[in-house]
């Protein structure tokens, strides 16, 4: 193996998964064991108005990119160390495509998450009345 550029990038691909996947299952624990929605749909660090409805979706979608995120490292090594396949780990095309598909995935959804959970108000701002 020739250390090159594409190397490094490889191997810092594959270790970021490590503290991702670490990332996401500590937020979907987080969501659905503490019961914390501190970090659910956060706009400009402020949550939405009823974050309990947003947070089974963003648990599940946590808990499903820290499971890929897992298979991918799993297959990778025990590609490597012993052959055996349980995905597309033969190359370095396949679990690669499946990293980032999966980080890119995750961003995605966690965008759209958040714009339906602050929905963009059209027209005038009503003002709020301080009238007892």
């Amino acid at each position: 193996m020739v250390f090159d550029a594409a190397t490094a990038l490889i191997w810092i691909l594959y270790l970021a998964l490590f503290p991702m996947a670490f990332y996401w299952f500590r937020r979907a624990w987080k969501i659905f064991i503490k019961k914390d929605y501190s970090e659910v749909a956060l706009k400009s660090g402020l949550p939405p108005a009823n974050p309990e409805k947003w947070a089974t979706v963003t648990g599940v979608v946590n808990i499903m990119a820290g499971s890929s995120a897992v298979w991918i490292i799993v297959g990778v090594i025990l590609y490597i160390a012993t052959g055996i396949l349980i995905g597309p780990f033969s190359s370095f095309d396949g679990w690669n495509a499946y990293a980032g598909s999966t980080i890119w995935l995750k961003l995605i959804i966690d965008f759209i998450i958040k714009r339906q959970a602050h929905p963009i108000v059209l027209g005038k701002k009503k003002k709020e009345s301080t009238q007892e």
